[in-house]
């Protein structure tokens, strides 16, 4: 059975250690997937020109943020396992497809990767093999990493963006995680989530022109991007949005699902 491909929306990396609507949801979405053997995940926290895959045995857990002195978010770890015969695999993939991709053997996981997955498989028994973004090519050039990557489906890989439907860090105001949504990142998120009811990729694949406040809501693309590799792995099947919810007023904590 072909599995879906999902966009997680990682919110900020005290996520990782928050019971919030969105880490519930997680846990449940988790126990409900069917059986999964391998998990590639595009990560937004890792950044090169091209593709590049980790390739480490057992990659050991970045703290790659500052955020406050939580005693538990940095002793944080996530013991899963990589895959370096899948990451060899995947470049092959997407050579075969006309996008060069290499191997990094040092990568260790960053919390763009461990943040949303303490959450869905907490266990941390499934293999990850990370997946860079490329902040210097469009959104169509990660639409075609999807595309390439489709095939994974269907030998039991989960293929995952994580990233940000929304992504305005400068409007973090305050300590209280439970904000309500402002109203130029619900805006946004609105138009994402109907955007991908009636499946209209070319207002998606120019979000910055055509999302309300795209600027504002992401004044850098690495977030965004992640979610075109999951929409390209499964492009036919139904786009839905399975969840919704706010951290910090800003950061939608949105996660969809294709196929």
């Amino acid at each position: 059975m072909s599995l879906p491909a999902l966009f997680i929306s990682h919110g900020a990396p005290d996520t990782a250690v928050t019971d919030m609507p969105a880490t519930r949801f997680l846990r449940q979405l988790g126990e409900r997937l069917e059986p999964v053997d391998n998990i590639v995940l595009v990560t937004s926290h890792w950044l090169t020109h091209h593709p590049l895959l980790s390739a480490q045995a057992q990659p050991a857990t970045l703290h790659d943020f500052y955020w406050g002195p939580d005693p538990a978010l940095y002793a944080m770890e996530y013991p899963a396992k990589g895959n370096p015969q899948l990451a060899e695999e995947i470049a092959l993939l997407l050579a075969n497809n006309g996008i060069a991709a290499g191997i990094d053997v040092q990568r260790d996981m960053d919390h763009g990767v461990w943040t949303p997955l303490v959450h869905l498989k907490p266990k941390a028994e499934i293999p990850v093999v990370a997946l860079s973004t490329q902040p210097y090519c469009d959104t169509r050039h990660h639409l075609a990493v999807g595309r390439a990557l489709a095939p994974l489906r269907e030998k039991g890989v989960l293929i995952i963006g994580s990233g940000a439907v929304t992504h305005d860090l400068r409007g973090i105001g305050g300590s209280c995680a439970q904000q309500a949504a402002r109203s130029h990142a619900l805006e946004f998120s609105q138009w994402v989530n109907n955007s991908m009811k009636t499946k209209s990729l070319d207002a998606l694949l120019n979000y910055e022109k055509e999302g309300p406040h795209a600027a504002i809501n992401h004044p850098t693309p690495e977030h965004l991007l992640p979610l075109f590799v999951a929409m390209g792995a499964a492009e036919d099947g139904p786009w839905r949005r399975i969840h919704s919810s706010w951290s910090y007023g800003v950061l939608a904590m949105d996660i969809y699902s294709f196929g």
